[in-house]
């Protein structure tokens, strides 16, 4: 996989030229290889692409979205088969065993609310909030039937964001969630696929139209890092710029801590989904599922 995030604003169009993406705007054409890209991002409505290009694009499994006329993500485009053990990894994906699915889950559960724990110590939040979450950890029990997820996300975000926040309402805060949740979950699926899964089938998500259930079970522990960025860079602003979606794409090209080392958030999914495979594959330990820390580094 690449490594640079490529974000089109202004470009008439896409082309591929010598396994390059060439971009042109105007009299002016710029040649980025595919093979360094990670995510390509084109916030342009009147943008044409090249079915050359996507096909390369595809080959390069590179994380290729598409934005609507509002800029927020609408499209992915992603590879048939994204690794050449696709059909042996998919009969063990439809058998994963339920119980193990439900204990990986609690878990994930608890790394989530420990995770937004981290964000509000980050940001000197409320300590009476953090010790009611840290009781919400310690009580989240298998199949998460007393909500302690939904519980803690709600206490959470009324804390970081402010007693009025409510999700999903049309304002910058939940403009900013929307769109950086949607790159993480689009990075995560472009993953998913080139390890030879299916993003559609999940651990706890079972939604049947919904193509990404596994991309959201794996999404849950990276979301505060988005919720952070928002926090610390919008909550003063009225409209959801340019800078702040160029800001969000870039947020995956930064690093965090997973098993005590810092890795680029690629490489942190990347290592995270393959603990999370080994265990439900195997007889591999609870205990020996990595988790990553909500905390971004420069590289």
């Amino acid at each position: 996989m690449g490594y640079r995030v490529i974000y089109i604003e202004k470009c008439e169009y896409l082309r591929l030229y010598l396994d390059n993406l060439k971009v042109e705007v105007k009299k002016d054409t710029l040649l980025i290889p595919i093979s360094d890209i990670q995510i390509l991002v084109i916030d342009n409505y009147q943008s044409n692409l090249s079915v050359p290009l996507i096909n390369k694009l595809t080959d390069y499994n590179v994380c290729t979205i598409i934005c609507g006329v509002d800029h927020l993500p609408k499209s992915y485009i992603l590879p048939m088969n994204g690794h050449f053990s696709s059909s042996g990894n998919l009969a063990k994906q439809i058998c994963w065993n339920q119980e193990r699915k439900d204990k990986i889950h609690a878990r994930i559960v608890q790394m989530k609310i420990l995770n937004q724990i981290e964000i509000l110590k980050t940001n000197n939040k409320d300590f009476d909030v953090e010790k009611k979450l840290y009781e919400f950890v310690s009580s989240v029990v298998i199949g998460d039937k007393t909500n302690r997820e939904g519980l803690a996300a709600k206490m959470y975000f009324k804390e970081l964001f402010g007693h009025d926040f409510v999700r999903f309402e049309e304002d910058i805060v939940n403009a900013g969630l929307n769109y950086g949740y949607a790159i993480f979950r689009s990075l995560i699926t472009s993953i998913i696929v080139a390890k030879g899964y299916i993003a559609n089938i999940g651990i706890f998500h079972k939604g049947k139209q919904n193509m990404f259930n596994l991309s959201d079970d794996i999404i849950e522990v990276f979301r505060p890092i988005v919720d952070d960025y928002v926090y610390n860079n919008m909550m003063e602003d009225i409209i959801f710029k340019q800078e702040h979606r160029e800001e969000l794409i870039r947020l995956t090209n930064k690093k965090i801590s997973i098993d005590g080392r810092k890795q680029t958030v690629a490489n942190a999914i990347s290592f995270y989904l393959d603990s999370i495979f080994n265990y439900l594959n195997s007889e591999a330990d609870l205990n020996e599922v990595l988790y990553p820390l909500p905390i971004i580094y420069d590289l």
